[in-house]
């Protein structure tokens, strides 16, 4: 069945939504187009443009902007602050004081059309920022409609089973998402200097907005931040767009997470999905992906130390921190603080508090729950439910276990100020952050900072500046922030029991055990705050981003499929007329040829040659002055059975080990390795393997073992498969014998075996022969057609050859390689025999002497 999706980006975003208006200046002033580094200039869609400034820029693109906004009740004239509490504006503190920083996204309220233009103006010159203006239909679909109804209740785990308990998929809501990632895309590429500008772009409301700006710049430097869960291979791999997504987020060049195990949700779905592979460079993750490292970075964002410490020094927040001693004296103070959504699990809490008060009768009267409500960024049916379920539950609790003068669960939901929040934080004796699925959550980062205080709070409460404080941390195990507080007490939310233990621990737990759990907390929370966090992540995209230059690059692909390749500069697509140019005027040719993926496709079932490969074949090798060769790692008998016809075709079988010159002459081993014996030591351990590993399978040759995993699971298999590969490598330390990990392949073969040394004994015999090449070609598509490649290059620097002969090592596909040409496909290395078959079939005399007398002639 054909895939729903839409081929054309372009068309997709257009929609019936209007396009924002191209109202700001373009900061760049000198347009133009990258010089081509290798006089090739077709494929290559790179139009950057050239710098005009020295100043370091970052450009940050988020949903919104770090604004508040309201209207003048005289002027009618819309007023704008910055929002200090916005993690976007803190994360400048990680920046050097030089670097200009950008904004891009929405604005919280609605501007009308005739006013959009003045306010854009006003905001860039005021705020450094540059807003998008979303129709008001657009902007519902995509926020309320793809964002909060499809893609965040998927990233927490919760699927659209029954229309009552989430929305299923609807494809006008996607087209949605995509017009308003364009939106934003554009308005980047308003003010962008892609030369030198860093482009950082958040959370999951933008998540294809990368293949935008890479199919506009293929070289921007472009990094990613998902402050949201990213769900198991299971779960992501129900949504319908699913490809597009993850092809978007590879479309940057770092991709940040909060925790490893998010990052490795989305490995798995690289991996599973788009048989992408993995590997750790240097301590750093990295996915190739067509050429280019995309790198994975994993650091829980941070709090802004300085912000909060403001607020704590507040005349305001000292006043209510009395207030509240006061209010709950001779009680202990346990706090929530959360949004009112489903995935924050108050009702869970509430029934943690009512099994701790049931269990431990004492307790009632000396402890409360102090729940603060934030108001809710939803209106769902599901948000109203939440609500409902978490007062009732509170009143079930207060008409049990309360009385006239005290209540066991006090709910405070309204708007409360930072001051506020920040006096309940410092006053209680634990924290609580209950919630099933939470992709941060910094209240727990807050909680240790406030119970910290500042010298001025001290002074203000007339506490001792060098008295030991303390804190107690209960936290589920499904939130971002849980990994990196190893003092916390971590509990599964749904364990009501076990929350329950854990808050008793919490409030019985010794106050010296208390001071050391607050100091490893406040140590980690005070040195990773958000300028690290932002520092740290801008470090790693330059890192990511310094070989931009060194690569040539190529755009490919339609719509959301778009990709760039990028190679080494001098690799190009492989002229077939140049190359039968260059094969007509030599005398003297030696041809190698790979076999799986160069003559015949990895995705046929039938492996047999075709009729047209047996012909074009037997014509190259009649030709008296080629010398073809078959280079494979298959076995000696099927490649005889198989080129039975071609009567002068050498073949080079299991890599090299066995070689022949044509038909009639004997295979030859090679002397390299006549020792097999480490195959007694392999085989069983394969088979433990093979036995243990569903879909995998073992291949025997007469000088290799090859273990096969393609149809295990992806995860599972690569796992198996590194396993294997030490495991091997262990036990042949002192063997004759080498282990490579392939595509979905380990292989055991014997040392000093290679495709190389197969061109290479072809070239030394020709040449210690008398007839040294003057043409020498190989096309082969994997890694271990690298080796022949290396080996025909070094052939031009060699002292023996009175010539240096024309050289073509081309690989098939545009990938990397030590290949200097590509074609893009077997057909087109078919179409590149047939075009030297042309040349090789002798033209009728009379023909021939009419050519002559023709180029005379001209």
């Amino acid at each position: 069945m054909a895939s729903r999706s839409f081929a054309n980006l372009l068309d997709l975003a257009g929609g019936d939504f209007p396009h924002s208006p191209r109202i700001l200046p373009r900061v760049t002033t000198v347009p133009g187009i990258i010089s081509d580094l290798d006089g090739y200039s077709n494929n290559d869609v790179d139009s950057d443009v050239s710098s005009s400034g020295c100043q370091e820029r970052k450009i940050i693109v988020a949903n919104m902007l770090p604004l508040q906004a309201k209207r003048d009740t005289e002027t009618a004239k819309w007023c704008f602050s910055l929002d200090e509490d916005s993690i976007l504006l803190q994360l400048k503190d990680g920046f050097s004081s030089d670097t200009e920083v950008i904004y891009v996204g929405s604005l919280k309220v609605e501007i009308d059309v005739s006013e959009q233009e003045e306010v854009a103006q006003k905001l860039l010159e005021d705020f450094n920022c540059v807003p998008t203006f979303l129709p008001h239909e657009l902007q519902k679909k995509f926020y309320l409609g793809f964002c909060k109804q499809q893609l965040w209740p998927l990233f927490h785990y919760m699927l659209p089973m029954f229309p009552d308990h989430g929305d299923r998929f609807d494809r006008s809501l996607w087209q949605a998402y995509v017009s308003a990632n364009k939106i934003f895309a554009d308005k980047v590429m308003e003010i962008i200097n892609p030369d030198d500008d860093f482009v950082w772009v958040h959370d999951y409301h933008l998540m294809v907005l990368p293949t935008f700006l890479r199919k506009r710049y293929n070289r921007v430097k472009l990094g990613f931040f998902l402050h949201s869960p990213f769900p198991s291979s299971e779960i992501y791999r129900t949504l319908p767009v699913r490809d597009e997504i993850l092809r978007g987020l590879l479309n940057s060049d770092l991709i940040g997470f909060h925790t490893f195990d998010y990052a490795r949700h989305f490995l798995s779905c690289c991996s599973r999905m788009l048989g992408l592979d993995y590997e750790s460079k240097r301590g750093h993750i990295g996915l190739d992906y067509f050429g280019r490292t995309v790198y994975i970075k994993i650091l829980p964002v941070g709090i802004h130390m300085g912000r909060l410490e403001s607020v704590l020094n507040l005349p305001s927040t000292s006043a209510k921190i009395k207030e509240i001693e006061e209010e709950f004296k001779g009680r202990k103070v346990i706090l929530g603080v959360d949004d009112m959504d489903i995935f924050k699990g108050i009702s869970l809490k509430l029934l943690a508090v009512e099994q701790l008060l049931q269990q431990n009768p004492d307790l009632q009267g000396k402890i409360v729950l102090v729940q603060i409500v934030n108001p809710a960024r939803g209106l769902g049916k599901d948000v109203q439910e939440a609500k409902k379920e978490t007062y009732l539950i509170a009143q079930r609790i207060n008409d049990t276990y309360g009385s006239k003068h005290y209540l066991p669960v006090i709910l405070i939901d309204r708007p409360v100020p930072r001051f506020e929040k920040s006096a309940y934080y410092a006053v209680a004796e634990c924290c609580i952050v209950n919630a099933v699925r939470d992709g941060m959550n910094l209240v727990p980062y807050k909680y240790v900072v406030c119970r910290q205080g500042t010298t001025q709070l001290d002074k203000s409460l007339n506490r001792k500046s060098d008295s030991h404080r303390t804190s107690v941390l209960v936290v589920s195990e499904f939130i971002g922030c849980s990994p990196s507080l190893s003092g916390a007490i971590r509990v599964n939310p749904w364990d009501i029991d076990a929350v329950a233990d854990a808050l008793n621990l919490a409030i019985t737990m010794c106050d010296s055990e208390k001071q050391l759990r607050h100091e490893k907390h406040y140590r980690y929370v005070s040195s990773h705050d958000v300028a690290y966090w932002a520092r740290s992540f801008m470090q790693d995209l330059e890192r990511a981003c310094i070989d931009h230059y060194t690569k040539r690059c190529w755009g490919i692909g339609l719509g959301l499929g778009f990709r760039v390749v990028s190679l080494t500069p001098g690799f190009r697509k492989l002229s077939i007329d140049h190359i039968v140019s260059a094969y007509k005027r030599t005398n003297r040719r030696a041809i190698f040829l790979d076999y799986d993926g160069t003559v015949v496709p990895h995705s046929s079932i039938n492996k047999i040659p075709s009729s047209e490969v047996i012909s074009v074949l037997n014509t190259l090798c009649n030709d008296a002055k080629n010398n073809v060769f078959i280079v494979s790692g298959r076995g000696r008998d099927s490649l005889s059975e198989w080129f039975a016809s071609c009567k002068m075709l050498g073949l080079a079988a299991e890599h090299g080990y066995f070689l022949r010159w044509n038909r009639d002459s004997e295979w030859e081993s090679s002397h390299l390795s006549a020792d097999l014996d480490w195959k007694n030591i392999v085989e069983p351990i394969m088979t433990l393997y093979t036995e243990t590993t569903d879909g995998s399978n073992i291949e025997i040759k007469k000088s290799a073992l090859v273990w096969h995993h393609q149809d295990a699971d992806p995860d599972f298999g690569s796992c198996q498969a590194k396993e294997l590969l030490d495991h091997l490598e262990s036990v042949l330390a002192n063997e004759p014998a080498v282990v490579k990990r392939g595509q979905h392949i380990v292989e055991v073969k014997p040392q000093g075996i290679s495709k190389g040394l197969v061109a290479e004994k072809v070239l030394s015999t020709l040449v210690n022969g008398g007839n040294p090449p003057d043409f020498v070609m190989c096309i082969g598509d994997d890694r271990s057609d690298e080796d022949m490649f290396e080996s025909i290059l070094r052939t031009v620097s060699c002292p023996s050859l009175p010539v240096a002969p024309e050289i073509f090592a081309c690989t098939v596909g545009r990938k990397p390689s030590k290949a200097k040409y590509y074609l893009d496909d077997t057909a087109d290395v078919v179409k590149l025999l047939q075009g030297f078959a042309s040349a090789s079939i002798p033209k009728p005399k009379h023909l021939a002497q009419f050519q002559v007398s023709f180029e005379s002639t001209v």
